[in-house]
């Protein structure tokens, strides 16, 4: 089969364009024969056999022709029917590939040289730009940077713009049952084809949980606006809590407030009657004297707790007494021998 390209760049037969990138990215760095003085013949072999290989395995068509048959069939060293197209046929139906110049790959793939070297004819860079230069080790330092984030060398770093946070308003009926809110979001993006901006929709799904509270975030990663050399900035969604027209939150609790009569207040035959967040009638009787600013609390029926699935918070009534404006001379008398004074 001659040369195992696979081999070559240490990668899998199975392994996809991303990993042959990468592959190629690494071991060309290694093997630059400017960064190999010492051993430059050696470097010269690997670089151009790392070279050749990125050449065939990033390519669907010359790639396909190698799998089935091998270096000899795509050289054009045994026939190989109707494997023409860009690879290089010729009449005879062989595929003639010819590997292109290593260095070419290299400022290619790189988008032209990051070392800004010199072509000398069809060899390798001028030893002026050589690894004990200023500019082989910045370029060298890009490279690794490059490498340990997993970034397409053929550009720099791209710098990452600050999040762009929008408020998710939602009821109080939202956050405490949950809910499902899709949301049209427009952005624009660079056209690499175009070299121009254009203009994007999409639509996101928010899974609200039961339970999250004001301020609660939820991020989309690289769904912002695009700009040229720039990387997407990160479309985070703030959770707002819309006002209740009964219901107060108060953390994982919920709080109401209820007015009472005088007579309410001294009788303990006070019923309250409410509606809950999910629907359900809820009747709570106060047997207990009411006075101003008393708080009646009913365990689990506050707002779901997030990080304890099952359990929710406290519902916490407080009441007003409602004294009359005046009594009749009959009724405070009345008043003070029934209250003793």
């Amino acid at each position: 089969m001659g040369v195992d390209y696979y081999n070559v760049l240490q990668v899998e037969k199975e392994a996809n364009e991303e990993d042959v990138k990468k592959a190629y990215r690494r071991l060309a760095m290694k093997w630059h024969p400017d960064k190999n003085p010492n051993n430059k013949n050696e470097a010269e072999t690997k670089f151009k056999q790392i070279s050749e290989a990125y050449e065939v395995l990033s390519d669907p068509e010359k790639r396909a022709v190698y799998d089935q048959y091998g270096e000899e069939g795509l050289k054009g060293q045994i026939p190989t029917a109707g494997a023409g197209g860009r690879g290089g046929s010729d009449d005879s139906g062989t595929f003639a590939f010819n590997p292109r110049n290593a260095e070419d790959i290299f400022a290619e793939f790189f988008g032209s040289s990051p070392f800004d070297f010199m072509s000398v004819g069809h060899g390798f860079r001028s030893a002026r730009y050589g690894p004990d230069s200023g500019l082989f080790r910045r370029a060298e330092g890009m490279f690794r940077s490059f490498s340990e984030s997993g970034t397409s060398a053929s550009c720099a770093p791209l710098r990452k713009p600050p999040p762009v946070e929008s408020k998710l308003p939602c009821s109080l009926e939202e956050l405490y049952t949950g809910s499902t809110r899709k949301m049209k979001i427009s952005r624009k993006v660079f056209d690499k084809l175009s070299g121009k901006m254009v203009p994007e929709q999409e639509v996101l799904t928010i899974e609200v949980k039961p339970g999250w509270k004001k301020g609660t975030k939820i991020t989309f990663p690289d769904k912002g606006n695009e700009q040229p050399n720039q990387a997407a900035a990160d479309l985070v969604f703030v959770i707002d809590e819309k006002p209740h027209a009964v219901f107060k939150r108060d953390g994982n609790d919920l709080r109401v407030s209820r007015s009472v009569t005088l007579v309410e207040a001294l009788t303990g035959s006070t019923v309250v009657e409410l509606t809950t967040l999910d629907g359900r009638e809820l009747a709570v009787p106060v047997t207990d004297v009411i006075s101003p600013g008393y708080e009646w609390v009913v365990a689990e029926e506050g707002m779901p707790i997030t990080k304890e699935p099952g359990r929710k918070g406290e519902l916490r009534i407080t009441f007003d007494v409602k004294f009359p404006a005046r009594l009749t001379p009959e009724q405070k008398a009345g008043m003070k021998r029934i209250l003793g004074g």
